[in-house]
């Protein structure tokens, strides 16, 4: 599926998780959101990225929405539920993702691009390989990335990562 089948109330979804990405970066977090939405379309759980607020490396926010599902939801409501999420799935989120049985992922910029724009910053390589979600759940439905959106969260990157660059500023992301 390309990001031009989202629907509006879908694109909606993933501009929500964009923001989330944007509270993160304020609150000194890398920019990532996202948000679990049901198979009718409600607003399950959101979250934002808390690794450096809270000093864990495994708080990524679809992380935290696959151990939200798993307490919440049954496993027929995890299956039909939809992830909208700012970055494709790191592998840990990916297994979550899996683990608990949740529906399809859709993701504004994807693994590869994010590796893509940290290494032209200069960041040091993670600590755990990029892969895409589908190397790690196989057949699961994903659809993205969404060039609308990446742009914005690559600005978003630039930001935590260069943050006295000309161009790190709050106000070019939002």
């Amino acid at each position: 599926m390309s990001s031009a089948e989202l629907t509006d109330v879908e694109h909606q979804h993933l501009e929500r998780a964009v923001q989330l990405a944007a509270e993160a970066l304020q609150a000194g977090d890398e920019p990532f959101g996202s948000v679990l939405v049901s198979a009718d379309g409600q607003i399950l759980a959101e979250d934002r990225n808390r690794v450096h607020s809270l000093g864990d490396s495994t708080r990524h926010p679809e992380f935290e929405l696959a151990r939200w599902a798993a307490v919440h939801l049954p496993a027929r409501q995890r299956a039909a539920a939809t992830v909208f999420t700012s970055g494709e799935h790191c592998p840990m989120c990916s297994a979550a993702h899996g683990w608990v049985g949740l529906g399809r992922i859709v993701y504004a910029h994807s693994a590869a691009q994010l590796t893509q724009w940290l290494t032209e910053l200069g960041v040091p390589s993670s600590p755990v390989r990029s892969l895409a979600v589908q190397d790690v759940v196989p057949g699961i439905v994903v659809q993205g990335p969404v060039p609308a959106l990446a742009g914005r969260l690559q600005e978003m990157h630039r930001t935590f990562h260069l943050p006295n660059s000309p161009e790190g500023t709050l106000r070019t992301i939002m």
